[in-house]
């Protein structure tokens, strides 16, 4: 046994399978005994006796002798095993209460194998070396706070304790398949006043099993954001053999896209406890999605108000698309992209005297160098963007290629996937031959090119080379960033996951050219409902604390809470709802090159791009996990059966601005644009998979905005899959509003109505920042005076709408920000195909 001054270093382990202690007993005593009194100097009295009580029950439970054996690991380590998974037992042997009697049981029929574990050298138990008070090993019972953690193959987490009290959890595989939720005992770290190590292992144990506590930050649902909790192997600081070079996966109901929901393979952990109902309403296998819904698509033809840039008289499946035109056809005006490979694009310093020469020629001669090291990368980018050469920081790309990646990925990186890169980007001028119209403000167009120009339109926008668009004061001032210059730059552990995540994009349309389409479409209405006189019933409901859009909402027309300039902050900080799904499906990326800011009257409608990886976490605590095979059918004009709408929020800076009717107007106007196909019949109209659409940094109310997508979807004849991300009060406030509606069969123009006067009663006259009647209790009220049917009901009439010049429709109208005009049907439309539905376009 070593000195008193030496640390003490043991393997703990707990095991369900019956308890034992391995060393000796003596032995064992003696040094938990001198460990505590080396201690006691540094710990306060409170501390020593609990340390005293533990270095008694210790020794106790060594002199019983309880199946003392002696071990080694793999490393010829000892380990010292003690009798603390199982509570107290009463003289009878019964457990102490019913829940640890449960909890024996559960343990005891647990195989060896998937043991709760605390294992490890760095466990110091009494050590001289520690300050303030230790950790309480082998406590005979199991209080504190346990976690429920299930995953799917995986039974009998386990949790290191490393030297700084940091806990992890690792999983071993057992019976792949199951699903089996295990009890984790925490009790370990909590019975002692060590708050700094019990604060960091409750973190760790959190970030591990994917349970963050009421109140923690990340737990707040910024723009729809969500916990996504993901026990499969995710990618550390070195993701090793998950990495950027690992094989696409796929979820096991991949490709038969279940109508029956499950759990999504980000969010496996309810939010109370399996045994509570975590969806309400109608099943969402009951809900409609595409293709199985959809009309047949007509024949993929060009229109004035339909740009195709591949030979549809050539498209096969399977095969790589064909560019149209045969030749590049250069363009340098004020309706079309500026593109890089342009004789237009020109950069001082010409050889010959002019004053300039071809800035393509000085791309391409720049990045078909070879690189070998992030430095070289910089160097070629800022060799044709001098101007910015001061400006631009390229810290998050070097530390990606130093500390971010294993030494294979970044020898992967330069050898491989960068070369293929640039060979892709210079392919412009062969691959992107048509001009690219800009979808400005007031248009109703669609663009519909391949997967591989995308890609290589990308390829371009990860060198910067795009023209004109590295400053906010040039003409694409009122257009998002596309070069991805704000990637690069600063030290944040954010931008090194958004890198991994579009590299992991680049490696596999880089390895496998993709053969599909991929449309945009702006939409642009100049005509809405009259809100206050509709007799729409509303329609169903699917409302879920558990799941994700873009997992369960498959097949169904997925929201985007989106920023006016779309992709939000995907190139800077952001990483909440809208960066994520453009990270994980980077296609989307590409409409920030053509698309002007979003008008209240607008939205963008992205239908087949592909999701590429698996995440975990959200903002702050997002990862790429691994590369993702998307299974997601395809449709007649060969793009993916994903559809996405862009729908940006307003953002409210005071809690009571957004009940003013002219604002609700703009919201529900804003959601009824995305929503609508004109010309579809309802039984053709994919469900609305959707959730707290602008709620989070734009301080939106969730109950009201929940209420307002509900509206909206009913007038354009959608169901709604309502995903709370964890919210289990918000899914029941939402489910009982719904079904009080339905059940007296309220309409659409009843609801808005009683929407007006809880403005006009009760927002109006509140001088506090949060009016004290709840929105949906003054609905209840409202509807519940009578049992007549509510269209004639005083209260649902519209002659009882205040006329409060605040709440008038002609006010809202005249609001040019908040509401467009009258709801007369536009005859200056045409259908178009988006999705697997038809849209509007103007000639």
């Amino acid at each position: 046994m070593t000195s008193s001054s030496e640390p003490l270093k043991k393997k703990l382990r707990l095991e369900g399978a019956g308890p034992s202690v391995s060393g000796s007993t003596k032995n064992c005593s003696q040094q938990c005994g001198r460990s505590v009194r080396d201690n006691k100097k540094k710990t306060s009295p409170t501390s020593t006796n609990k340390m005293e009580e533990i270095t008694e029950k210790m020794c106790s439970l060594c002199s019983g002798g309880k199946h003392a054996e002696s071990r080694s690991n793999t490393a010829g380590k000892r380990r010292v095993v003690f009798p603390a998974l199982f509570p107290e037992r009463k003289p009878d042997g019964e457990p102490r209460d019913s829940e640890d009697r449960g909890m024996a049981e559960h343990l005891q029929a647990l195989p060896s194998g998937g043991s709760a574990t605390l294992e490890g050298p760095q466990v110091e138990v009494g050590s001289s070396g520690l300050e303030g008070p230790q950790v309480e090993v082998g406590s005979s019972g199991l209080e504190g706070p346990q976690v429920e953690v299930g995953s799917s193959g995986l039974e009998g987490p386990q949790v290191e304790v490393g030297s700084s009290g940091q806990c992890s959890a690792r999983a071993t595989s057992s019976s792949p398949g199951k699903w089996k939720p295990v009890r984790l005992s925490v009790s370990a770290v909590q019975d002692v006043e060590m708050q700094s190590v019990e604060d960091t292992a409750t973190a760790a144990t959190h970030q591990a099993t994917g349970c963050v506590p009421a109140g923690d930050p990340r737990g707040s649902k910024h723009s729809g954001g969500r916990e996504s909790v993901d026990h499969s192997t995710s990618s550390s600081k070195n993701p090793g053999a998950t990495g950027l070079l690992s094989t696409p996966q796929t979820r096991p109901d991949e490709g038969q896209k279940s109508q029956t929901p499950s759990p999504s393979p980000s969010v496996q952990v309810p939010v109370q406890g399996r045994g509570e109902s975590w969806w309400m309403a109608t099943p969402i296998s009951e809900l409609r999605r595409a293709p199985g819904c959809s009309l047949a698509l007509p024949p993929l033809r060009a229109s004035r108000n339909h740009t195709i840039t591949i030979r549809t008289d050539l498209l096969r499946e399977g095969q790589l698309p064909v560019p149209f035109p045969f030749k590049f056809k250069d363009a340098w005006d004020d309706v079309t992209v500026k593109m890089p490979c342009s004789e237009w694009n020109l950069f001082p310093g010409g050889s010959e005297g002019s004053g300039v020469q071809s800035r393509w020629d000085l791309i391409r001669t720049s990045l078909e160098t070879e690189f070998d090291s992030s430095v070289d990368v910089q160097n070629a980018i800022l060799r044709y963007n001098t101007a910015h050469a001061k400006r631009w920081d390229f810290t998050a790309l070097n530390y990606l290629c130093t500390e971010g990646l294993e030494d294979v990925e970044v020898e992967h990186l330069f050898e491989s996937i960068l070369p293929c890169m640039v060979q892709l980007a210079v392919k412009a001028p062969s691959l992107c031959t048509d001009p690219i119209p800009l979808l400005k403000q007031k248009m109703n167009h669609s663009i519909t090119m391949s997967q591989e120009q995308i890609a290589c339109l990308l390829a371009n926008a990860f060198f910067c080379t795009f023209p004109r668009r590295n400053s906010r004061k040039s003409e694409y001032s009122n257009y998002p960033e596309i070069n991805f210059y704000r990637l690069f730059e600063g030290s944040s552990h954010r931008k090194t996951e958004k890198l991994k995540t579009l590299l992991c994009y680049f490696r596999r349309v880089t390895e496998k050219r993709p053969t599909g389409l991929v449309t945009f479409t702006r939409q642009s209405l100049n005509s809405f409902p009259k809100w206050e006189s509709s007799e729409t019933l509303l329609t169903r409901l699917h409302i879920t604390c558990e799941g994700t859009i873009e997992d369960q909402g498959y097949g169904m027309l997925q929201v985007d809470f989106a920023n006016r300039l779309v992709g939000g902050g995907v190139m800077g900080q952001g990483l909440v709802q809208e960066e994520i799904r453009f990270l994980i499906n980077p296609e989307l990326i590409v409409a920030r090159l053509f698309t002007e800011a979003l008008h209240h009257n607008e939205c963008l409608i992205i239908t087949g791009t592909e999701q590429y990886s698996k995440y975990t976490g959200y903002a702050e605590s997002y990862k790429w996990m691994h590369s993702h095979k998307d299974e997601t059918p395809r449709d007649g004009w060969h793009r993916k059966c994903t559809e996405i709408v862009a729908l940006d929020a307003l953002n409210f800076s005071h809690f009571l601005d957004q009940f003013h009717p002219a604002k609700m107007n703009r919201e529900l106007n804003k959601a009824y644009c995305g929503f609508l196909r004109p010309g579809v019949p309802r039984q053709n109209l994919s469900a609305v998979a959707t959730g707290n659409w602008g709620c989070g940094a734009f301080g939106g109310d969730t109950r009201l905005k929940a209420l307002l997508q509900i509206l909206a979807a009913a007038e354009t004849g959608r169901d709604v899959a309502y995903f709370t991300f964890g919210d289990r009060e918000l899914m029941r406030d939402v489910r009982d509003m719904h079904a009080f509606l339905t059940d007296r069969r309220v309409t659409v123009g009843c609801v808005y109505r009683i929407l007006q006067q809880y403005y006009h009663n009760v927002c109006k006259t509140c001088h506090c920042s949060r009016p004290d009647v709840s929105l949906y209790g003054f609905i209840y009220e409202k509807l519940s005076y009578s049992n007549a049917s509510p269209l004639r009901d005083p209260d649902c009439s519209p002659a009882a709408s205040p006329r409060d010049p605040d709440c008038s429709p002609a006010s809202a109208q005249r609001d040019s920000d908040c509401s467009p005009v009258s709801a007369q049907r536009g005859s200056d439309c045409s259908p178009v195909a988006v999705g697997n539905e038809m849209t509007l376009t103007s000639p």
